[in-house]
């Protein structure tokens, strides 16, 4: 079983990326976050041309966030289950797998009320799937984190260090979260750390590597035990002016499941 998970930086400019993507790498799931884009408007019979269905949770012009697979999608949960209005969390039942897809949010800048929204939003996910799930379920939590979990996780830890993406009260929120009883697959397979999944379009970040990780697969230990593999995709970060790819690229795990 592969899962992959990609913001996409608006689904209508990466429309050709997405269905380029699926044909290369035949995912049996597809996260996507940062749609921009409503349920209506979502390109659902360009994905279902390709053999895959959507679930979708759009917003339009901000957050969005999706499922796609060529299997059925059970039991689709959208949000929080409370009255927040942003489009950030998507679950369904794939194979016998809970697949989330979520959006946490940026934050802006630390002390401000976006990032206290941030911290709380994570406190009310870990509620969330505390309520949904126990440890020894198989529930794989993807998406952007808008965290970069450890100094291994940035190419510059220093300077990142006073940022809403690695500040210390973010990666305890973080911590407590993959603590409950998640794997981080990506940093199972790949411990030396360097490999990122996110780069400013400014300053030449990608081409100098100058990277952060705060695009993650974690799974519960069913299911991360059977992983056999995880990575990113970062010729999808590679692009023209006249093919402008997302600043972040797929990251993707297999399991033997």
């Amino acid at each position: 079983m592969r899962i992959a998970t990609w913001n996409v930086n608006s689904v209508k400019a990466r429309e050709a990326r997405v269905v380029g993507w699926l044909r290369e790498h035949r995912p049996d799931v597809l996260c996507l976050q940062e749609l921009k884009t409503t349920d209506e408007a979502y390109p659902s019979e360009v994905v279902r041309d390709e053999g895959y269905e959507s679930a979708v949770y759009g917003q339009k012009a901000f957050n969005g966030v999706a499922l796609i697979s060529p299997h059925p999608i059970a039991d689709v949960r959208k949000g929080l289950e409370d009255d927040d209005p942003q489009a950030r969390l998507i679950a369904g039942v794939v194979r016998g797998v809970t697949v989330y897809s979520a959006y946490f949010p940026n934050g802006r800048t630390v002390g401000s009320e976006a990032y206290d929204y941030k911290l709380a939003w994570m406190g009310r996910l870990l509620e969330l799937v505390d309520s949904r799930h126990r440890p020894a379920d198989p529930v794989v939590l993807t998406g952007d984190f808008n965290v970069a979990p450890d100094d291994l996780d940035a190419e510059d830890p220093e300077r990142w260090a006073p940022s809403v993406l690695c500040h210390a009260d973010a990666r305890d929120s973080l911590e407590r979260i993959r603590g409950w009883g998640f794997v981080d697959v990506v940093r199972k397979h790949n411990p030396e750390g360097r490999l990122y999944s996110w780069w400013d379009y400014r300053q030449l970040a990608f081409p100098r590597n100058d990277g952060l990780r705060i695009d993650h697969i974690f799974a519960t230990a069913p299911v991360a035990d059977a992983s056999t593999g995880a990575w990113v995709d970062r010729d999808q970060r590679k692009g023209k002016k006249t093919d402008i790819p997302s600043d972040h690229a797929p990251v993707v795990a297999d399991f033997d499941i």
